[in-house]
């Protein structure tokens, strides 16, 4: 009799600031949003653009709760502490591997300069017995949405049309980005 499989659950952060709003300043008009994303590390990764970036997030446990995993894989991912702001629930999603991934929102500023990124160890080249380390995620960027969308693992890529309609209008205007405080 074979055991089941363990559901594997994934929890993080997905920052977002007005658009402009950094190094340079708000563009004049800027109406909309630019969302942090990442790079994922490794060998696996290191020549994909599209589709190879992701919400900071992690595993998870039962023994711990979802918001409790996106902080401290944030923390862990980034090397910086989750900033301080209003957390915004983005919902769940499947992915294709069929783990599921909890995001939350939370309107902050960071500097992509200020993150030290952790890391993993793996065998590579696979097969040489050869252990390696490599950053969790290899570089990080603030991405209008649509250059998210262009980058984000496809499954991801609800999480910002979440938070679009989040901080927007019923009507599907443009409005202020929730406030952070």
């Amino acid at each position: 009799m074979s055991t089941p499989r363990r559901s594997r659950r994934s929890a993080g952060l997905l920052l977002f600031r007005a658009a402009g709003t950094g190094p340079g300043g708000a563009r004049p008009g800027a109406e909309d949003v630019e969302v942090l994303i990442g790079h994922m590390g490794g060998p696996l990764w290191a020549r994909r653009e599209a589709a190879a970036w992701s919400v900071p997030k992690g595993e998870y446990g039962t023994e711990e709760e979802p918001e409790a995993a996106a902080r401290r894989e944030f923390t862990e991912e980034l090397g910086v502490p989750v900033p301080p702001g209003d957390w915004t629930a983005l919902g769940e999603v499947r992915q294709r591997g069929g783990k599921t991934v909890t995001v939350w929102a939370v309107r902050a500023e960071l500097d992509v300069a200020s993150i030290v990124p952790g890391t993993f160890t793996m065998e590579w080249p696979r097969g040489s017995g050869v252990q390696r380390e490599f950053p969790e995620m290899d570089r990080f960027a603030w991405c209008t949405p649509e250059q998210a969308a262009e980058r984000l693992i496809t499954a991801q890529r609800v999480f910002v049309e979440r938070l679009l309609a989040a901080v927007r209008g019923a009507d599907g205007t443009p409005g202020r980005p929730p406030s952070g405080t």
